[in-house]
């Protein structure tokens, strides 16, 4: 199973606009199953990627670890592309 950690890097945390680019590009691969999850949680509690309720729900804030992982085989370059959202500052 592929997986990719990040370091959440918008100063506010995943708060609406971070979080709506997010889940915009988890969506655009809709093929992909794509969960997200807090870096010490069993990966049976990650959620769905592309659900901004879901995301939102994990309450995550600047600096938190977070693992995104992927059942579906040839998915590395998303999760590369969907790490570098998480690694990007969204409030500068």
């Amino acid at each position: 199973m592929p997986e990719r950690t990040a370091i959440i890097a918008s100063t506010s945390g995943l708060h609406a606009r971070p979080a709506t680019v997010f889940v915009k590009a988890a969506a655009a691969y809709e093929d992909l199953d794509i969960t997200i999850g807090r870096e010490e949680e069993p990966a049976g509690d990650s959620m769905d990627a592309s659900s901004v309720l879901s995301l939102m729900s994990l309450g995550l804030e600047h600096g938190d670890r977070v693992v995104l992982r992927s059942t579906t085989t040839g998915s590395e370059q998303a999760l590369d592309h969907l790490v570098r959202l998480l690694q990007t500052n969204h409030d500068a």
